[in-house]
């Protein structure tokens, strides 16, 4: 096993563009910048840093979630009417169960760390 050191700086500069979010609901659409983390002997591990600018858009990913805010504020609005709005800003840690629905609202650029579950 080998440990990975990954800087904030080193993490900032190595962020690729990944084009837009799936599903926009402002214009521009949000911009997203990524950077995929391998974890040896764990290939199906979906890690990483993901960046996004200002804007509002829905997620539309199945799996459950852990992400670390580093950067930037905004809000997750669920679909469900029973839960509500959750607003978030850097050094929050948000826990998605699978299948979460509901849209973000990007209000300062977003960095965080993510690991799908």
């Amino acid at each position: 096993m080998s440990i990975q050191v990954i800087s904030n700086d080193r993490a900032l500069a190595s962020l690729v563009s990944s084009g837009t979010v799936a599903i926009p609901l402002s214009e521009p659409a949000c911009q997203l910048r990524t950077l995929d983390v391998a974890i040896t002997d764990r290939p199906a591990v979906d890690t990483g840093f993901w960046e996004c600018s200002e804007g509002q858009f829905r997620r539309a990913v199945d799996t459950g979630e852990v992400m670390y805010i580093f950067e930037g504020s905004g809000s997750f609005m669920p679909d469900s009417d029973d839960e509500p709005t959750i607003e978030f800003k850097a050094g929050d840690t948000l826990f998605f169960p699978p299948f979460t629905r509901g849209v973000w609202d990007i209000r300062e650029k977003v960095r965080k760390l993510y690991v799908m579950v």
